[in-house]
């Protein structure tokens, strides 16, 4: 197997084992996203299958001698002299030093994204609990009920009383 397909076929291994994709699948709620999702996964395992078959294999030996048989060993010697002489230039990456950095500042802040939209996620869930309860309490609620909750609205409508401004 050469360097490149061995790499290559390792990352895939790697990459299809660390996905969670069942995770993934509870987070879409869409059915279009769902067979977006689905089509991604399935191209996914066909490219995976493929580069753990293709390049997990080293090629078959030529049985030289096969040829010769039925060719001629003339001819069959000039292509196994030539077929030698093919070098395969191993696969030095090079990139994967230079985007690696920036790949990690990317997680860290997708990290601190994810905790963000958590922290605001659970505010707006507060809120929205507040709202409902003060949807079912609203008709049978009071003033003073309403402003004890909300002090600040009782302040501004003191002052606007004792100002005597009344909104017009």
């Amino acid at each position: 197997m050469s360097g490149a397909g061995k790499k290559i076929g390792d990352v895939a291994l790697k990459a299809g084992r660390t996905i969670d994709w069942d995770g993934m699948a509870k987070l879409i709620v869409s059915d279009e996203a769902k067979k977006e999702f689905s089509t991604l996964r399935r191209a996914f395992d066909e490219v995976n299958t493929q580069l753990q078959t293709k390049f997990s294999q080293e090629p078959e030996p030529i049985d030289w001698e096969y040829y010769r048989k039925g060719i001629g060993s003339r001819l069959v010697d000039m292509y196994k002299e030539a077929y030698e002489a093919v070098e395969v230039p191993k696969y030095v990456d090079n990139v994967t030093p230079q985007y690696k950095p920036k790949f990690d500042a990317l997680l860290v802040e997708l990290k601190e994204a994810e905790e963000k939209s958590l922290k605001e996620s659970e505010r707006l869930e507060k809120e929205i609990a507040d709202v409902q309860e003060l949807k079912t309490k609203l008709s049978t609620m009071t003033a003073d009920e309403y402003f004890e909750k909300h002090p600040e609205l009782k302040k501004k409508f003191d002052d606007e009383i004792r100002n005597d401004y009344w909104g017009y």
